[in-house]
């Protein structure tokens, strides 16, 4: 299977990570978490015949992929809650463009230029466009939601994470399995000791389970898989598709009809993605 086929399954999975969360709101962060990791780490046993070899990774390796698996998704889950799904997706979808702004500092040999500059300037814009004009205003309402700081910080450790995966010893795909298996022992440690216990229904655990192995499973694999095989620019333009998809898919799942300041707002984002990682002539 090519590279694009790959990324674009991945960027077809994450485009329902929102909804699910949002259909999950009623379940802790860090158990949500932490049960959906479980469940798509186990992804990683077919994928590796049961070699669990292929499942070890070098210290470094794996602080790496904890920080990237367990802190983005808990982040992502807190701001879902806690400030409007639509907005507060739009701003966590800034990671594509973060991986490009933030390349020097984490890359040698890549530099920051004026076309960048112009793309962050851009990007940002369309993310507070999409916090301050994305939906009605009720006589008395904020227009801020603390939930938009955990959105932001979630952006800022996926794009981290993907260019650090760049700068550790290579490893095999079905590592990625000892990555979500820490980081949802992790993650449900941390519910033990900090979130209130909570009954789920049977309906929550499908749910779940829908999660772990579609946005917080398979995609993570897929996505590594096409990394490995392609050009990481093409597949990197494709992932701007992600935030189109994921605000189409969340407001078809609250039967809403996207506005004008939140078609604007991922159009600006999604061109400052385009715009920064363009070659220029």
């Amino acid at each position: 299977m090519s590279a694009n086929l790959l990324a674009l399954g991945a960027i077809v999975l994450w485009a329902s990570l929102a909804a699910l969360g949002v259909a999950l709101t009623h379940v802790p962060p860090l158990l949500l978490t932490g049960l959906a990791l479980l469940v798509g780490s186990l992804i990683a046993l077919p994928l590796s015949r049961f070699d669990f070899r292929q499942w070890r990774v070098p210290p470094m390796t794996l602080a790496v992929g904890v920080y990237g698996l367990f802190g983005y998704h808990f982040l992502l889950f807190m701001a879902l809650q806690n400030a409007p799904p639509v907005q507060a997706n739009l701003v966590n979808y800034l990671w594509p463009l973060g991986i490009v702004v933030m390349a020097p500092l984490f890359l040698p040999g890549v530099s920051l230029t004026s076309r960048h500059v112009f793309a962050a300037l851009l990007g940002f814009g369309g993310a507070a466009l999409a916090i301050v004009g994305g939906r009605p205003m009720e006589p008395g309402a904020s227009l801020w939601a603390w939930g938009y700081l955990p959105a932001l910080a979630s952006a800022f450790m996926w794009a981290s994470y993907s260019l650090l995966t760049k700068r550790v010893r290579a490893f095999p795909t079905a590592a990625i399995g000892t990555f979500a298996l820490v980081s949802g022992t992790l993650a449900l440690l941390c519910h033990a000791w900090l979130e209130p216990s909570v009954s789920l229904t049977a309906k929550d655990l499908a749910l779940i389970a829908l999660l772990g192995i579609g946005p917080l499973g398979g995609s993570f694999f897929l996505w590594d898989a096409a990394l490995k095989r392609g050009d990481a620019r093409q597949i990197g333009v494709l992932s701007f598709l992600t935030p189109l998809l994921s605000t189409l898919v969340l407001l078809t799942m609250q039967r809403e009809v996207p506005s004008l300041s939140v078609g604007l707002a991922a159009t600006m984002i999604v061109g400052a993605a385009v715009i920064a990682t363009r070659k220029q002539s």
